[in-house]
């Protein structure tokens, strides 16, 4: 009962952190594109209209996006004297019209619409928490927000005000997707910004590709590279967000670990009931001995048992894991409590690579757990009477 209770648990909780790991991939994903190109070195590449015709030649790209992006202050500022004005620091994006080919926030808007404007007239699309910072309702604002932004051609200590770009901008909409982009970022046109940037006609921030379906981005990103040279960073979507993965499947390795010590304790239990059973087939073990059983044979006996325990546990273990996970999938029967994430149940994904993992586990925990009463029964000093 130990074993099933213990195999149920972790293919349970494993399968539940799959689910966490792929809804939260999935909202990175919706921001960050396949490939990215980014500068090596500095904060601007140069990208020709050569270059830009060698990328799209690349098979398997479905479309290029040219972005830049920068630090600005974002203000609303009040109706009167009195009234404070409403800023916030944010990552002011701007992009091209291939940007909603590459990734997929214009699907997470919580209200108005995907619009960026032109070069004269821009748009700005806010994230919700920026949208809440500055205390507007981006689909229904009339009054435009001051956007400053730092000029590349001029700095002057003695006004710094002099070394800002300043413009008024509507709003066009709101995406929502998770904290780390709706806290920081507005999304707007690239001309636009490129002319508060007084950037070069063929600089840009980077360059965001969305691959065709069924193309491995690496073998894109390998390509690429040999196009580009050593002077251009090219990252495949693990590794623009290495650390965030890095830490998902180091917590996986590590719950998975202390998940284990219920199959430890679980095995405790077998060795208990194994060594019972030692000492109530000794004398079965004496007449097996007496027939011509080697030492080997009777420990074989003990293992098998041991291995049957275990195969029998986790098997059983197994198959209402899979239940639960499936009524779980299909009914969402376990809500999630508080009301501060996406969705109002816990999610559970199951993995089949979760359930072989599980079963070496409960093998190996097993294995070892009957070796011990097995050696004592094979060691044992055997007699077909006793005095």
């Amino acid at each position: 009962m130990a074993i099933i209770i213990g195999t149920t648990s972790l293919i349970l909780v494993l399968s539940v952190f799959n689910g966490f790991e792929g809804l939260v991939k999935s909202l990175y994903s919706s921001f960050y594109p396949d490939v990215k190109i980014a500068p090596f070195s500095g904060k601007q590449i140069v990208l020709t209209p050569e270059q830009l015709q060698k990328i799209r030649s690349v098979k398997g790209i479905k479309a290029v996006s040219l972005v830049v992006e920068e630090k600005a202050l974002l203000q609303n500022k009040a109706n009167d004297a009195d009234s404070a004005d409403y800023q916030s620091m944010i990552y002011l994006k701007g992009v091209d019209s291939n940007y909603t080919s590459v990734t997929t926030v214009a699907d997470h808007l919580l209200g108005g619409n995907f619009e960026t404007g032109t070069e004269d007239k821009p748009l700005l699309i806010l994230g919700a928490g920026v949208e809440n910072a500055v205390h507007v309702q981006s689909e229904s604002n009339i009054r435009p927000l001051a956007v400053y932004m730092p000029r590349k051609d001029v700095t002057n200590l003695d006004d710094p005000l002099q070394s800002l770009s300043t413009e008024a901008v509507n709003t066009a909409g709101t995406f929502i997707i998770q904290p780390d982009f709706d806290n920081k970022y507005a999304i707007t046109n690239l001309a636009f910004i490129k002319r508060m940037l007084v950037m070069g006609k063929d600089a840009y921030s980077a360059a965001e590709i969305g691959v065709t379906n069924g193309t491995d981005a690496d073998d894109v990103k390998d390509e690429l590279k040999k196009i580009l040279g050593k002077n251009y960073l090219v990252q495949n979507r693990f590794q623009q967000n290495a650390s965030l993965f890095s830490v998902m499947r180091i917590e996986k390795w590590i719950i998975y670990a202390i998940l284990s010590l219920i199959l430890i304790v679980a095995a405790f239990n077998m060795v208990g009931a194994l060594t019972m059973l030692v000492l109530e087939k000794k004398k079965d073990i004496s007449v097996l001995h007496a027939l011509g059983a080697s030492r080997g044979f009777i420990q074989k006996i003990f293992l098998s048992e041991g291995l049957l325990l275990a195969i029998i546990g986790g098997g059983a273990g197994m198959l209402l894991a899979f239940l639960i996970g499936q009524l779980q999938i299909k009914f969402h029967l376990i809500p999630l409590e508080g009301n501060t994430f996406m969705i109002d149940y816990f999610p559970v994904k199951m993995v089949l690579s979760d359930f072989l993992l599980v079963a070496l586990t409960v093998l190996i925990i097993a294995l070892v757990a009957s070796w011990i009463p097995a050696r004592k029964a094979a060691l044992q000093q055997f007699a077909l009477r006793e005095e």
